[in-house]
């Protein structure tokens, strides 16, 4: 049996690190339409941070003809010609009223399409509704090829389970689920991912059920989430500490230890609405699914508020109040800002007429400034503030003496319940 040739099409916070991983056994194409994201991957570059320069670098190789094993990045469709494998790891985000976005998905499918030949594979990891891999893509991919689906060419799903930032849960660290639109596909697409994936597989019976799983994976969390969220908006009303009854809470065996904050990402901020919408189809309104989503989109509404309300209890005047946020990121320990809910505090904060400087040294500049508009800096500025907002929980704040940033009354409001001085708030 010949070594099947895989091509990655999306090189994002998912794909590189699979392309990586892949690349380790087999020869791998990975492609992405951004120019400059290729240049800085073959320069041996990754700017999300996922995998390092080091481990990209022992994978390189600098030709689409991979004898054996190795990854080639490009923006070159010829590349991906000789492939057996077609992976599809583009985003699937939702629009300003929160309904998915499939164009990724219909344009990757397209490019599938250009090269697609009998007998090969085409898997998709991006997160969907059920039903979206053999109802929307599968008939771009006839279209375009002008093969039948189970008859010249095959599909799987499996869904991506990255968790950006966290470098103990790698990707081969983490079960995959896999599926195939015939039974004997199923086991070759879950024959392959066994054969990188260290923590093993799970071959579910249809491609919808693997499509569900991922939904409901987030969205079961997003709804524990606006549990705690519902929680810290009850105590705070009654001046209880909220930290504090999670974790006496916490004690028993079977507890979830879940924590109130802000939702944002890829994955628990978008996926329930995929399930959402879906389920609507079908006539049926879920009531927990969007109950969680409308809690969890409010949270940075109500965490500008809080702040305001305390700094009018400190006699700060609020108009031009200078306001320094800390992080922008959508969590800690990473840069990126996809659908991150602190631009949330931030528009609310900045709604009040405040002077706001918003300091994340894990952000690019340019992204933010294209993405939201807003202006950041990478350094700690050299000057007090009336109230200090701690919005990420980046490791370089917890080496701040933020204390020493604030004027005498000032406000620190701790968003992500992780620092150990005297605040004036927190979730």
């Amino acid at each position: 049996m010949n070594t099947p040739k895989i091509a990655i099409i999306g090189l994002g916070y998912v794909g590189l690190p699979l392309a990586r991983l892949f690349a380790t056994q087999y020869p791998v194409i990975g492609f992405d339409i951004n120019k400059n994201r290729i240049k800085e991957l073959q320069s041996g570059n990754d700017s999300t941070l996922e995998v390092s320069n080091e481990v990209l670098q022992e994978v390189l190789v600098q030709s689409s003809e991979i004898s054996e094993k190795g990854l080639y990045c490009t923006d070159q469709l010829d590349a991906i010609a000789d492939c057996s494998y077609y992976i599809v790891t583009v985003p699937t985000p939702v629009d300003k009223t929160n309904r998915p976005i499939l164009t990724p998905l219909y344009k990757a499918s397209e490019t599938v399409g250009k090269v697609l030949r009998k007998g090969d594979i085409v898997v998709y990891e991006s997160t969907v509704y059920p039903g979206v891999t053999e109802e929307e893509c599968v008939p771009v991919l006839e279209k375009v090829s002008g093969l039948k689906f189970n008859q010249d060419f095959f599909v799987g799903y499996s869904p991506e389970r990255i968790n950006p930032g966290d470098k103990e849960h790698t990707v081969e660290k983490i079960l995959k689920v896999t599926s195939g639109s015939t039974p004997e596909i199923g086991k070759k697409v879950d024959q392959l991912y066994a054969s990188v994936i260290t923590a093993g597989t799970h071959l579910a019976p249809s491609i919808q059920v693997a499509e569900a799983a991922k939904v409901i994976e987030n969205s079961q969390r997003d709804i524990n989430i606006a549990f705690v969220n519902e929680l810290a908006k009850i105590f705070n009303l009654m001046n209880i500490d909220t930290h504090a009854v999670l974790e006496a809470a916490g004690t028993k065996w079977n507890f979830l230890p879940f924590k109130p904050g802000l939702v944002g990402g890829h994955c628990i901020g978008v996926d329930p609405y995929y399930l959402a919408q879906r389920s609507q189809e079908f006539g049926y309104h879920p009531e927990i699914i969007l109950a969680g989503r409308r809690m969890n989109d409010g949270m940075g509404k109500y965490v500008a508020s809080e702040i305001i309300r305390l700094m009018v209890q400190k006699d700060i005047k609020i108009k031009n109040a200078k306001v320094l946020v800390l992080g922008i990121t959508f969590k800690e320990n990473c840069p990126d800002v996809r659908n991150t809910k602190a631009v949330d505090v931030i528009s609310n904060l900045q709604s009040y007429g405040t002077e706001l400087t918003i300091f994340d040294p894990w952000a690019s500049i340019d992204e933010v400034q294209e993405e939201y508009g807003y202006h950041i800096t990478n350094h700690i500025p050299n000057e007090t503030f009336d109230t200090i907002v701690l919005a990420v929980a980046h490791k370089e704040f917890l080496e701040i003496d933020l204390r020493s940033k604030l004027q005498p009354n000032g406000v620190l409001y701790d968003v992500k319940g992780i620092l150990t001085c005297k605040v004036e708030g927190r979730l």
